[in-house]
């Protein structure tokens, strides 16, 4: 399985996170996850010490602060959605700097805002931590669908090509004096993407045509087998462990 290619989210390193198995990563930030989202989102504290636990991964990953916020970024749009929801639910209001707030609107902000971003947070850690090579081997190892790994694989490899080929169309029509300035012009835009489209699906054609020529029949060959000891699934396995233990106590207390 190829793609090797290394996305911009990966931070090259050496650190003890980076050297688990992937199947490991991946099967403990999923975990992760479905812990923060089954905690009461009464339970404000948890969501603090899950924040914390994920700064301790963060901390042996080497993975720097402003690397981790500045690509936490990618869930404005969330935040803008949660900041929304007191002004526009309904139920029992309450007044907050003279402003009518629902009370249901606030809690359901906090609780998009929190478990959000904890996802996300450690969702960029394993990508910090993980090649795209190594993701798709991971997900391999964890028996995910062939089909589903084999079509994320090829989008990984030749989404920059498709890419490159954008560029080049939109050089090709600035060279020749064209500049998209209104609604006349989506006419050539559209123009445009059907030849990108027309190329693209030529180019499957060629690619499926010589895999097929050297033997593929429905299933990529598995090049390097991952395998994880029991020491390393329990170091990958501890902050899920630990999450589940603060999730107890938070439907407890």
């Amino acid at each position: 399985m190829g793609a090797g290619h290394a996305h911009r989210l990966y931070r090259r390193g050496d650190s003890p996170v980076h050297a688990l198995p992937p199947h490991t990563k991946l099967a403990a930030v999923f975990a992760f996850v479905l812990v923060v989202v089954a905690t009461p989102r009464e339970a404000m504290w948890a969501f603090g010490v899950y924040a914390l636990l994920l700064a301790v991964v963060a901390h042996h990953a080497r993975v720097p602060a402003g690397f981790l916020l500045k690509r936490l970024l990618i869930e404005v749009p969330f935040v803008a959605f949660a900041v929304l929801m007191p002004f526009v639910a309904e139920g029992e209001r309450v007044e907050v700097l003279g402003l009518s707030l629902s009370v249901g609107g606030l809690w359901g902000a906090w609780n998009v805002l929190a478990k959000g971003t904890l996802g996300v947070a450690a969702s960029v850690l394993l990508a910090a931590t993980t090649e795209l090579r190594e993701l798709l081997l991971g997900l391999q190892r964890l028996r995910l669908p062939p089909l589903l790994v084999q079509i994320a694989s090829f989008m990984i490899r030749y989404g920059d090509l498709i890419t490159d080929e954008m560029r080049r169309m939109r050089i090709a029509r600035e060279s020749r004096g064209f500049e998209a300035r209104g609604v006349k012009h989506w006419g050539v835009l559209a123009t445009s993407a059907g030849a990108l489209f027309i190329r693209s699906y030529e180019r499957g054609e060629r690619v499926h045509l010589a895999m097929v020529s050297r033997g593929y029949a429905g299933a990529m060959p598995v090049i390097d087998e991952v395998t994880a000891s029991r020491a390393q699934w329990s170091s990958a396995l501890a902050l899920p462990a630990a999450a589940l233990v603060v999730c107890l106590l938070g439907w407890m207390l």
